[in-house]
């Protein structure tokens, strides 16, 4: 038996891999985040699973927890939110699985930053504008950040910014990035993406404190800041660009154009999407 750490996405049931799925519909012991996940998540889970909540556990007992199911025979699922190589405590809970002898693997899931984008419509990496994201948090009631690593430093390259763990501290944070964006900067904020008490706010650097403040947000959202929030003008991507020469061989040795030949793999049905119609796949620049 092998303990699962899984990716549990953003929180909306239907935002989770067939992996994630099919592992806990198998799993006989889930824990859970219970402030960050829609209880929806757990339909995925069979009659009969035992379920933990670890929004009021310690490492050790979470650590606990899954090294006793483990020894007990059991399929074990630890539901991460977002993505488990983000801010999911992972390297802590495995260091203490692994000093236990207990097998662990990670199964990746679709991040909230990925979400909050999609929520608003926007792509993080504009041509032109901006082509790094660089996704952090700041500290507040949290453990300290690397020297080296300050909100400065990253604001002053003009990146996306993506920042978790920071809504309590939104007025302050907006007021050292305006000195690197400008005030008028488009910021973000989605709280609970894809969840149905999500919330969006849209403002600037001048304003979003406000907006914060008078919304209440004290947890579960993501902010993004940055010009490609709300690009003016978008330059051409080269990738797609007319003039490039597309008779470029891939290192099989096959032109780019036989890419419309190769046989496709086993389709699988879209999902209805919040209107009811099936969801499409965004066409890439």
């Amino acid at each position: 038996m092998t303990v699962h750490f899984v990716g549990g996405g953003p929180g909306a049931a239907d935002l989770i891999t067939l992996r994630a799925a099919a592992l806990l519909g198998q799993a006989d012991v889930v824990l859970y985040p219970g402030t960050y996940l829609d209880a929806a998540v757990l339909a995925h889970c069979r009659d009969g699973v035992r379920l933990v909540d670890t929004q009021d556990l310690d490492l050790d007992r979470i650590t606990a927890v899954l090294a006793e199911a483990h020894a007990s025979g059991a399929e074990v699922v630890r539901l991460c939110s977002g993505d488990p190589s983000l801010y999911s405590a992972v390297a802590e809970q495995t260091a203490r699985l692994d000093a236990a002898g207990v097998p662990w693997a990670l199964v990746p899931g679709v991040p909230a930053y990925a979400a909050a984008a999609a929520v608003v419509g926007r792509e993080l990496t504009v041509p032109g504008l901006a082509q790094t994201v660089v996704l952090t948090r700041t500290q507040a009631r949290s453990t300290a950040m690397p020297e080296g690593e300050s909100l400065a430093t990253y604001a002053a390259t003009g990146a996306t910014l993506v920042l978790h763990l920071a809504i309590t501290r939104a007025a302050e944070l907006a007021a050292e990035l305006a000195e690197h964006y400008g005030a008028d900067c488009p910021v973000a904020v989605v709280y609970r993406a894809s969840q149905p008490e999500q919330q969006v706010l849209r403002g600037t650097l001048a304003t979003i404190g406000e907006q914060v403040a008078a919304a209440g947000l004290r947890q579960a959202a993501v902010i993004l800041v940055g010009p490609a929030l709300d690009p003016a003008a978008v330059d051409e991507s080269y990738l797609y660009d007319a003039a490039r020469d597309r008779g470029l061989k891939r290192l099989d040795g096959r032109p780019e154009a036989e890419l419309s030949r190769c046989p496709r793999g086993p389709s699988v049905p879209s999902r209805p999407g919040p209107s009811g119609r099936p969801g499409s796949a965004g066409t890439p620049r």
